[in-house]
């Protein structure tokens, strides 16, 4: 048979979890495949690019949408299990579940919105032209559409894969940002720099160049909630308390907007925020827990090669 689209899947993906049991991906996928009765040659067809198998990448892509509008949750990496959200849609009985019905969700939407935005070369987020139709496109349009929108998903990616894991190796993982980026000197200067410093709103130090002429001090957390303003005033007390002027408070959560306005304020210290978005972004840039799974080249014709003097 022919292998279903994303969104066709969407709906047996969450029926297959309906009984709320953790759920391996591989099994999941394997299960689906048994259930649409798949042939082994269905199940062999591969991407265009190789990377994967048609038919586990869109599994894959359901569970990631299901997942954007809080219908399905991975408690860890490489498992999955309905949530609450999605035995109440199971229980609605609905003949079909796709992106228009995920739209209902805010979740969803604010994912979908995030996906069509980008990074001009200034670091400000540009909201890019919504289409009435992906038809109505031009090829290249869509090819940027897509690239955004895969941009987005390894960004929430990125950050499902820190928050299970140990606070040792976020605080490790901000190590190996920082010497990408071009901070520390070298790995082993940088591992004794960083570090848990004992003093109150400060995790560690970190040299600004490799000759070490100034220092910047790091606050990293794997917050769950907003970093509220106490925690910048805070952490800018003890930078001023140490008599530093540079400081930078990573977190995997976000900033409210008070804290924000806070840390402008600051003239003497010079305040960098990172939220778990920008963290994740930067941790793409550098190639810092990602990979290259394809590559696309788009050529177009060289019109001077064909002036015929």
């Amino acid at each position: 048979m022919t292998i279903p689209d994303y969104e066709s899947l969407m709906l047996p993906v969450l029926q297959r979890l309906s009984d709320g049991a953790e759920i391996k991906v591989g099994e999941l996928v394997r299960d689906l495949a048994r259930t649409l009765k798949l042939s082994e040659e269905d199940l062999r067809l591969m991407l265009p690019s190789g990377a994967a198998t048609t038919f586990g990448s869109r599994v894959g892509w359901a569970k990631t949408y299901l997942k954007q509008a809080g219908l399905v949750e991975q408690p860890k990496r490489g498992v999955v299990r309905i949530a609450k959200r999605g035995l109440h849609v199971l229980a609605t009985q609905p003949k079909r579940v796709d992106n228009q019905f995920l739209e209902q969700f805010a979740e969803f939407v604010l994912f979908k919105t995030r996906s069509r935005t980008s990074i001009n070369p200034s670091g400000c987020v540009v909201e890019a032209v919504r289409s009435v139709s992906a038809l109505a496109q031009a090829p290249q349009e869509r090819l940027d559409e897509a690239a955004k929108e895969l941009l987005a998903t390894l960004t929430d990616d990125i950050l499902s894969a820190i928050k299970t894991c140990s606070p040792a190796f976020f605080e490790e993982l901000v190590v190996q940002l920082l010497l990408k980026m071009g901070y520390g000197g070298s790995r082993k200067e940088a591992g004794k720099a960083v570090g848990r410093s004992g003093d109150g709103g400060i995790d560690g130090v970190i040299a600004e160049d490799r000759l070490g002429l100034d220092s910047i001090y790091v606050q990293a957390k794997r917050w769950q909630g907003s970093v509220g303003e106490p925690d910048i005033r805070n952490f800018l007390g003890a930078l001023v308390g140490r008599g530093a002027s540079k400081g930078v408070f990573i977190t995997t959560s976000s900033f409210s907007e008070p804290a924000r306005a806070f840390a402008a304020r600051s003239i003497q210290q010079k305040l960098v925020l990172i939220d778990g978005e920008r963290l994740a972004e930067l941790m793409i840039e550098h190639d810092l827990g990602v990979s290259t799974v394809a590559t696309y080249q788009v050529k177009r014709l060289d019109s001077d090669f064909f002036v015929d003097e």
